[in-house]
C-alpha cells in the first residue's frame, strides 16, 4: 500500500483531515514528568493512544527527539504507532535538503531506520535533493513550498525570470511537484495555514497533490479557511487531500495527569471543525 493509499484510507476510516504533530518538549510536559527527557516516548505514546482514531496521520518532528538524544525513543514510538494504528500513515518531519550520497543516507534514515511512510524535504538544491527519496516506491515526500513563518517571504515570495512569465518561487515549486518531478505520484507540498490565499494558489497549480498544512492551533492558522482553500472533492471522493497539522495545542492541552484525555478533547474538537468546514 502506498502512502497516498494509506492517507486516503485513514481519512475515510477516521473521518479526519487532522494530523497530530509529535513535537515533544520536556519543559512543557505535564507537571509530574516535566523536564524529564527520558519520558519522551511515554508522553508521545500516550498522545498516540488517545488520538489514533481521530487522525489521518501522525507527524513526529525529528529535531525534538535528536536534541535530547532520544532517537532510540523515536524508534520505539514508530514501532508503537505501527502496532496501535497500522492504518495511519506516519510523516517524519525532517526537512532534509542535501544531495547525492548524503541524501541517500537521509532516505535510509527516514524509510529504513525509522520506517516512515513519508518525509518532509527542502527542495532548495533542486531535483538532486528529491530524487533519492523517490527510489522508495510507495513512500511519500513533501516539499517545502509556502511555509507558515513570516520569513518565508524572503525567498518563497520572490519572482523568478522564466519563459512562462515571472512566477513566484513557491509557485514554481508547486508546478514542478505536480509535473516533471512527480515521477511516481509520490510528491506532496507543505503550505502554511497562516496563508490561505497562497494555499488556494498552490491548490490551483497542484490540483491533485496532498497538501501538508501546519500552523493550525498555536500558530494561529484558521482551520475553516484552510479547508476551503486546500480541500478538493469530486463525486464524493477527495481528489486533492489535505493534512492539517496541529501540534502544541493538542500536546499541551493540560499540565495534569489528564494530559492525554485533554489532548483527545482538543483533537476531537479540531477534527469536527475541519469536517464541518468541508461540509459547508
Amino acid at each position: 500500500m502506498t502512502f497516498l493509499d494509506m492517507l486516503k484510507g485513514a481519512e475515510r476510516q477516521n473521518a479526519s483531515m487532522l494530523c497530530v504533530g509529535l513535537d515533544p518538549e520536556p519543559t512543557k510536559f505535564p507537571d509530574r514528568i516535566k523536564g524529564d527527557s527520558n519520558k519522551i516516548y511515554d508522553f508521545c505514546a500516550a498522545i498516540v493512544d488517545a488520538t489514533a482514531d481521530l487522525v489521518n496521520s501522525f507527524k513526529p518532528q525529528i529535531a525534538y527527539f535528536a536534541a535530547h538524544r532520544a532517537e532510540g525513543q523515536l524508534e520505539r514510538l514508530m514501532e508503537h504507532m505501527r502496532r496501535v494504528a497500522p492504518h495511519v500513515p506516519i510523516i517524519l518531519d525532517a526537512k532534509r535538503g542535501d544531495i547525492g550520497s548524503t541524501a541517500e543516507q537521509y532516505a535510509i534514515e527516514a524509510f529504513e531506520r525509522y520506517g516512515a511512510d513519508a518525509v518532509t524535504l527542502s527542495p532548495f538544491m533542486g531535483w538532486d535533493s528529491v530524487a533519492p527519496y523517490l527510489k522508495y516506491h510507495g513512500k511519500g515526500a513533501f516539499l517545502l513550498c509556502r511555509t507558515s513563518n513570516p520569513g518565508g517571504d524572503d525567498l518563497q515570495n520572490q519572482r523568478l525570470a522564466s519563459v512562462d512569465g515571472q512566477p513566484l518561487l513557491y509557485e514554481h515549486i508547486a508546478k514542478l511537484a505536480q509535473g516533471p518531478w512527480n515521477l511516481n505520484g509520490q510528491l506532496g507540498l507543505v503550505v502554511g495555514a497562516t496563508y490561505p490565499k497562497e494555499i488556494e494558489r498552490v491548490r490551483e497549480l497542484a490540483p491533485t497533490l496532498p497538501l501538508l498544512i501546519p500552523g493550525v492551533g498555536a500558530q494561529g492558522g484558521d482551520a475553516v479557511a484552510t479547508v476551503k482553500a486546500g480541500l478538493r472533492v469530486a463525486n464524493g471522493n477527495t481528489t486533492g487531500p489535505i493534512i492539517v497539522n496541529s501540534s502544541r495545542a493538542i500536546l499541551y492541552a493540560s499540565k495534569g495527569d489528564d494530559f492525554a484525555e485533554a489532548a483527545r478533547r482538543v483533537a476531537l474538537q479540531t477534527r469536527e471543525t475541519l469536517q464541518a468546514a468541508a461540509r459547508a
